[in-house]
């Protein structure tokens, strides 16, 4: 279809601008694999191309997926781009892609066994001592080491763009960690619901065979004795890590579990993973964490982010660990100059995906080449390093050359000077206009458990942050797109699992004790967080309904309600050195709504619930991960408003206390009731029981007249969500020993104390026991001694006031409120903080 077809408001006229582009022929007409989607263009307003970005946005946002830019200034956890124009490539390009990444593969795989091994390419002088023994990707502690597989590199990735030639060329191998396939995952999701027709007309392969090679490929690795299978553990570095979310997803979409070093421990040359029920075996590692700090016993001495012992598991075969620990060296852009020679020397064989013209700055004719046209050149260092990037000579001014002539003289060893070569272009839909911008496809590639390599028909595919950027990275505002390679039109559809008649048995395995931590943690700030909002919004109603009205009562009352919130929530003045008596209530009230920083405020509280939320990421279901980001998003994430009017807030504290509601309703009813859910579940009891114990001792210890102590009766039975079933039981104004009786011993009360401690009792016999027979566990034996008190209690002796302050009452909540504590730290030291124990699975 001519361009000129497409509405000029849509496609301007000098879209090509005389470079390359993959959806328009030199000639201005439509390439055929793009006509399904250049016909949809052709038909796009500005109104459905603003609808049909927002719709894109809307669903990522949904499902929380986030790729993480340090200091970006939308935030850390920034939402991931996606562009609603895919990248559509031919069937017949895609076979030549296909076949070209599996060459590659497969002489990676080569060189990686030889430089690992025997070392025959460097003693027959096809590849430079200094070019691998100067890269940080050549580990010599792993020299020697082998998985115990046909393959030595399990996963590759490569970035490829078309050249000037129209041939496809790779930019970049990926061996160390290759990312980006979870991501790849999340575009398909989105885009197969916001253009349905589109893709289904467009005639896309599917990508979940590729998945499922990859887990048949991970569970051919050897299990430990008695287990019928192994068991397989992602390595992230943690949440603060850019692609902590990719890491996340594909522990869910995978079913392993995701972890962090300080989760795994090495015993016996074996690792293990510190559970809840004690230490499992692990068999598979596939690690996320670059091999550089994975080990720092004998690697990067001061890493927190690896397991001690690791390289010695692995060289006794006890533990796989993918990708190899020493694969990072072939991502070593020097390499690329040499691979042509080493593919006809071991392969007879030319390569089918060609890499621009390279340089390694260690050779003396090659280093002269790069000096001489260094203003042509694209310079890079052999090393991945933020201290220097890709730097292109054309952008340069006279000074800038020579610092960057003196640093390559100085350790030519360490760079390489490429051919800038123009890449080709394709539509990228920026607000309501398409405009021409560079792409680079990511290809991945998977090892079969029989020594195959497989290529996912599809793949992460990225385009520059604007017209005229040179560089394509997502953390320089690079926005994805989904890859649609075309196929046959019947393509079966292949499920990520596995077909078997054979019954298997559920996994019993227990989660991480960290997962267990951050779910347990999860529960207490949800729940504090429901309970701060509560008061809030009774705070925040006084002083509404209260406008124009200077009765004396109601203002009495709304000390009391002030005196009561700043003692629950624990906070002090809004500012450091100030007093209360200088500071206004409605203030007060305001930094709780407004302030991060201020102890006790509830945007501080969610923000601890949002880290602890994100730290198990994998363990949310896609509708509890929604109702957790809709509240990030309103109150975590969003601009602070300049105005500080309360009457403002009712809204947003009622839909907060609506989402955390939902919340625990998804997690009461879709959660599997095993360890983990009972940590959360605990974590959600102890912080209400808590809060109730707080509520009473700051509003009901001290006596005041009795108008007063109805209006602060009702407060009390508000704050707890009670006031409506105290009306249904008791149909008369609140009293002293009914309000107790409600909120401490009414067992159908799901807000009353001892219903937390029922069902934290019911939660902690659950929980895997380390001590056998009928003695008790300490987190037991607590809550033996809460039970009896509380049921032993005399109201009547409570509810006593003498001389202005019911001292029984204080004295209980102080007692229920210190046992509470205790019990919360025994859990802590059971399951979070417990000593290295043996767990054996049964068999």
């Amino acid at each position: 279809m001519p361009a000129a077809a497409t509405p000029k408001n849509i496609l301007p006229a000098d879209y090509r601008r005389g470079t390359w582009d993959e959806m328009l022929a030199t000639d201005g007409r439509t390439n055929p694999s793009w006509s399904h989607v250049a016909s949809w263009l052709g038909g796009l307003t500005p109104e459905q191309a603003a609808a049909t970005s927002g719709e894109i946005h809307r669903l990522l946002r949904e499902n929380g997926v986030t790729y993480s830019v340090h200091g970006a200034p939308d935030g850390e956890h920034r939402a991931w781009q996606l562009d609603a124009i895919p990248w559509v490539v031919s069937e017949q390009d895609w076979k030549t892609i296909e076949a070209g990444l599996i060459q590659r593969a497969e002489l990676l795989d080569d060189i990686l066994t030889d430089i690992h091994g025997e070392q025959r390419l460097i003693t027959g002088g096809w590849l430079p001592p200094e070019l691998i023994h100067a890269h940080r990707g050549y580990l010599r502690p792993c020299h020697g080491m082998r998985l115990a597989s046909k393959r030595q590199l399990i996963l590759y990735a490569a970035d490829l763009a078309r050249g000037p030639d129209g041939r496809m060329w790779i930019v970049n191998d990926r061996t160390q960690a290759p990312s980006g396939s979870g991501y790849v995952v999340e575009n398909r999701v989105v885009m197969t619901r916001a253009m349905q027709r589109l893709f289904h007309r467009t005639g896309v392969r599917r990508i979940a065979g590729f998945f499922r090679t990859l887990r048949q490929t991970l569970e051919s690795f050897p299990a430990h004795a008695g287990a019928r299978e192994p068991r397989i553990v992602i390595l992230t570095p943690g949440p603060q890590n850019e692609t902590y979310f990719e890491h996340a997803f594909l522990a869910s979409y995978l079913g392993y579990s995701l972890v962090q070093g300080e989760d795994l421990t090495v015993r016996d040359g074996s690792v293990w993973l510190r559970s809840l029920g004690g230490l499992e075996p692990v068999d598979v590692i596939i690690r996320r964490v670059d091999a550089w700090f994975s080990d720092p016993l004998e690697l990067k001495e001061d890493s927190q982010l690896g397991v001690p012992g690791l390289l010695e598991a692995i060289r006794a075969g006890n533990v796989a660990v993918v990708n190899h620990p020493g694969s990072g060296v072939l991502e070593n852009p020097g390499l690329l100059s040499f691979l042509p020679g080493i593919s006809r020397h071991l392969r007879n064989e030319e390569l089918i995906l060609p890499s621009a013209a390279t340089w390694w700055c260690g050779e003396k004719q090659a280093r002269e080449t790069v000096l001489s046209r260094l203003d042509q050149m694209v310079v890079k260092s052999i090393h991945r390093a933020p201290t220097f990037g890709t730097v292109f000579g054309a952008t340069l001014d006279a000074k800038e050359l020579a610092a960057l002539r003196d640093r390559i003289l100085a350790c030519p060893e360490c760079y390489v000077g490429q051919e800038q070569v123009g890449f080709s272009t394709q539509p990228c839909l920026s607000g309501t206009q398409i405009e021409a911008r560079r792409g680079v496809l990511r290809g991945f590639v998977t090892a079969t458990h029989d020594g195959r390599y497989i290529v996912m028909p599809g793949g992460l595919t990225r385009i520059a942050a604007s017209q005229d950027a040179l560089i394509v990275s997502s953390q320089l505002g690079g926005t994805s797109k989904d890859t649609w390679v075309q196929g046959a039109d019947s393509e079966p559809f292949v499920s990520l699992w596995e077909e078997t008649e054979q019954f298997t048995e559920p996994d019993a395995r227990n989660v991480p004790s960290r997962s267990g931590e951050n779910l347990y943690w999860t529960g207490r700030y949800a729940e504090r967080a429901e309970g701060t909002a509560r008061l809030l919004r009774r705070s925040v109603l006084s002083f509404v309904e209260a406008i124009g009205d200077d009765d004396e009562q109601l203002r009495r009352h709304r000390e009391i309600l002030m005196s009561g919130l700043v003692g629950v929530t624990n906070s002090g003045p809004p500012k450091p050195g100030e007093t209360f008596s200088a500071v206004s209530d409605e203030d007060v009230v305001a930094s709780l709504l407004l302030d991060p920083a201020r102890p006790g405020s509830l945007p501080g509280i969610l923000r601890s619930f949002r880290n602890s939320t994100y730290a198990v990421r994998d363990l949310w279901s896609p509708d509890s991960w929604r109702v957790i980001e809709a509240v990030i998003r309103e109150w975590v994430e969003r601009e602070a408003p300049q105005r500080k009017d309360l009457d403002g807030f009712t809204d947003p504290l009622n839909r907060l206390i609506l989402h955390l509601t939902a919340l625990l309703g998804l997690n009461l009813e879709s959660m599997t009731r095993d360890a983990g859910w009972r940590l959360l579940d605990s974590g959600r009891r102890i912080e209400r029981a808590q809060y109730l114990l707080s509520i009473l001792r700051n509003f009901l210890v001290e006596t005041r007249s009795p108008a007063e102590e109805q209006l602060v009766m009702e407060t009390v039975l508000a704050a707890s969500d009670s006031l409506v079933t105290y009306r249904k039981r008791y149909r008369t104004h609140p009293r002293i020993e009914l309000v107790l009786e409600l909120l401490l011993l009414e067992p159908n009360n799901a807000r009353s104390l001892l219903y937390q401690i029922q069902r934290l009792a019911g939660n902690i016999e659950q929980l895997p026991r380390q001590t056998q027979g009928a003695r008790l566990t300490a987190e037991q034996r607590i809550l033996v001694d809460l039970t009896s008190r509380l049921r032993l209690t005399d109201l009547g002796q409570l509810a006593l006031s003498s001389n202005g302050s019911r001292k029984k009452l204080e004295a209980f909540v102080g007692h229920m409120s210190s046992a509470l504590y205790q019990l919360s730290n025994a859990l802590t030291l059971t399951y979070f903080r417990h000593a290295d124990r043996p767990h054996f699975l049964r068999g």
